[in-house]
């Protein structure tokens, strides 16, 4: 952890030293940086692996568009960047900041290994043992930032950097959409699989406060992603079906573990219960993580049913649950031993 004389550390990147986010000249790109390519692009404006003329440091270079960008969202993103990037698992922030005739730029360090989206393999997801070296350590970087009374507010795999292929050391990035906590905001894109419900519930241009709780449902999400390779639910609104599931079971309005969840064992489902909780005042801290960290997490012989057994089993189950409900209110235990009662019932059933 990083001690208060880190947060004015110099910069690795030697040039040009003299331009800053408070005093930024306005100098040409390609005069001071040897531009190797494009490392990505988004609705913020493009990132760019740069080498400096001066020193042959490889860095990122984030370049924001000034026609979408104003001086004081560069300023409040740069400044929020450097002021983090002390932690080990936040991307470091060079303090080089400077302009160009249509842009604004600051450099960052290089990630060989690009960002955590590419690394998951689609429909299967890491291993758990890869999963819990990235989760442990943004839990790390996000604790950090919680505790400086900062919210990220756009926790996804993109803005997770690798740096091995082991993934034993990540780092967080793109501090764009950070707020400080309690602040108030107007609702201004739409939801995403990782936004939290209480925004999906906002109506555009609607008031919202920030909170460290939204990282927190994020942080689940992103487990879940890491394990899966897929998206829990589009948006956690409850019109989604898959949502909708998993909202029943949170709630203990079912005990039947959702469709989308049942390769996961109960101890990392606790975890689950208490990162994803409804409710974000009863949100646990995403450091809650580390008491998980040397569980099992998944099942791993868990054959997950096609849709039609799915469908199959989700019927037996529901007359199970309803023969056992009318055989209790005529008396009768069926509490003695789950497994015989359910094996009886089955039975039953099928003789029907």
């Amino acid at each position: 952890m990083a001690n208060d004389s880190d947060w004015r550390k110099m910069s690795k990147d030697k040039s040009p030293r003299s331009s800053t986010s408070d005093n930024l000249l306005q100098l040409n790109l390609k005069e001071h940086y040897e531009i190797l390519r494009e490392l990505g692009r988004g609705t913020y404006g493009k990132a760019l692996l740069g080498k400096c003329r001066e020193t042959g440091t490889k860095v990122c270079l984030k370049i924001l568009p000034k026609c979408s960008t104003k001086l004081r969202d560069f300023q409040r993103e740069f400044n929020f960047s450097y002021f983090l990037s002390p932690h080990q698992n936040i991307v470091d922030t060079y303090n080089v900041a400077f302009e160009t005739r249509t842009s604004y730029v600051f450099a960052q360090e290089y990630a060989p290994h690009g960002d955590l989206f590419d690394a998951i393999p689609p429909q299967m997801g890491m291993t758990e043992s890869h999963a819990k070296h990235v989760i442990k350590q943004i839990a790390s970087a996000l604790d950090f930032m919680h505790s400086k009374k900062l919210v990220h507010r756009d926790i996804k795999p993109e803005n997770v950097l690798v740096f091995d292929t082991e993934f034993t050391k990540v780092k967080l990035m793109d501090f764009g959409m950070t707020r400080k906590d309690g602040n108030m905001i107007r609702k201004t894109s739409g939801s995403i699989p990782y936004t939290p419900p209480e925004i999906c519930e906002a109506v555009r241009n609607e008031n919202i406060i920030v909170g460290t709780s939204g990282d927190v449902w994020a942080f689940g999400v992103l487990l879940f992603c890491m394990l899966t390779g897929n998206f829990p639910w589009e948006n956690a609104d409850i019109g989604d079906v898959y949502f909708n599931e998993f909202v029943l079971w949170q709630r203990r309005k079912t005990t039947k573990q959702p469709s989308q969840w049942r390769r996961f064992t109960p101890r990392l489902m606790r975890f689950f219960r208490k990162v994803l909780d409804i409710k974000p005042e009863r949100r646990c801290q995403v450091k809650e993580i580390c008491k998980y960290i040397n569980d099992e997490w998944t099942c791993p012989n868990k054959v997950v049913p096609d849709s039609d057994e799915e469908e199959e089993l989700s019927s037996d189950n529901d007359r199970i649950e309803h023969l056992t409900a009318l055989l209790e209110d005529h008396g009768i235990d069926t509490k003695i031993d789950k497994r015989i009662r359910e094996r009886r019932i089955s039975e039953w059933l099928l003789a029907l």
